[in-house]
Parts: C-alpha cells; sequence; structure tokens
C-alpha cells in the first residue's frame, strides 16, 4: 500500500488548503493510504544548531516523513511568499534528508493571479533539500471559498477530477521510485 502524507502550509481553521487537502484524502483509491500532518503549529523555531530531537513535534514530522512514500503539499501565499510557519516545516528538513528524493508534489488552489511566488518559492526549496518534483506532477486548480462544503470538503467536478489525476501520478511516482 502507498501511503501519501499530506501536508497543509495553512493555519486557518477554514483554509481553502486544508479543504483542498481533505477532498484529495476523501477521494484516494483504496489502494492508498493517505495521512494526515497536523502538528505545523507546534513546531518549534527551526536552529541549525538543533537537531530537533528534543522537540516531540519535530519528531513526529520526521516519522511521518519516513513513513510515507510520497507527500502532497498545499500552501497558501503570504506577502508573496510561503507562511513562515510552513517555510519553518521545510526548514526542519534541510539537514536531514527526510524529503530527499521522496516523490514531492502540490497543489496551488489560490485565485487566478495569485499564489505564484509561494510557487515558485516552494520549487527552489523542495530543489534544494532534494525532493523529486515533477512539474506535471502538481497541479494548479483554483478552489474559491464558497466551493467549500458544510462537510469541509471542495465540492467542484473540476477541482475533484484534478486533484485525482495529481494525485494518481503522485502515486505512479512513488511506485515507480521504490522499485
Amino acid at each position: 500500500m502507498t501511503v501519501v502524507l499530506l501536508i497543509s502550509g495553512s493555519t486557518r481553521r477554514a483554509s481553502t488548503n486544508s479543504a483542498a487537502l481533505r477532498t484529495v484524502q476523501a477521494i484516494a483509491p483504496k489502494s492508498v493510504e493517505t495521512t494526515w500532518y497536523d502538528g505545523l503549529t507546534d513546531l518549534p523555531a527551526f536552529s541549525p544548531d538543533d537537531d530537533g530531537t528534543g522537540y516531540p513535534a519535530v519528531v513526529a514530522l520526521r516519522e511521518q516523513l519516513s513513513r510515507a512514500d510520497a507527500v502532497l503539499l498545499c500552501t497558501p501565499e503570504y506577502a508573496g511568499t510561503l507562511p513562515g510557519s510552513f517555510k519553518n516545516l521545510l526548514d526542519w528538513t534541510v539537514g536531514t534528508g527526510d524529503l530527499y528524493e521522496k516523490p514531492t508534489a502540490f497543489l496551488n488552489v489560490a485565485a487566478p493571479g495569485r499564489g505564484e511566488g509561494a510557487a515558485a518559492t516552494l520549487v527552489t526549496v523542495l530543489g534544494y533539500i532534494g525532493a523529486v518534483v515533477d512539474p506535471g506532477t502538481c497541479a494548479r486548480l483554483p478552489v474559491a471559498r464558497d466551493a467549500v462544503g458544510q462537510d469541509g470538503l471542495v465540492g467542484t467536478a473540476e477541482f475533484r477530477a484534478g486533484a485525482r489525476e495529481a494525485l494518481d501520478r503522485l502515486i505512479e511516482q512513488a511506485v515507480r521510485a521504490s522499485v
């Protein structure tokens, strides 16, 4: 069974980024185990002088990354780049190789004309830490706030089809990497 770790870069309760990943979790094939990372706000500020083993939140992040065959990210853009809390999460992976050669993709759900700064920064950081990112696996699937239903899921057929296609490509990438 392929394990895909879902990580939202948003700390907002009603986040469209988190809703997008919850939707991916809901539509994932039964042959895939999706796990949700929910420790973003628990992570301490990254320090290169600290390996993080004294912090339960860092240990938990590393354990989930280690267990995952692939990682799917979705993050908002703040002030033209990644949110600080999400960049902090990525910083904790720089010296450890947690994402090194791991199939990784991201969804960009920002409104048209937005989100490009975060996506560009994400590509740079993921490249720096050695994650395997196939641009054809990442998807731009804008989600309006009113597209998120009472159940917290994105209800539009267009989003669901695009998200499932991106997930299927990421799974294929993970399967190829495990051979």
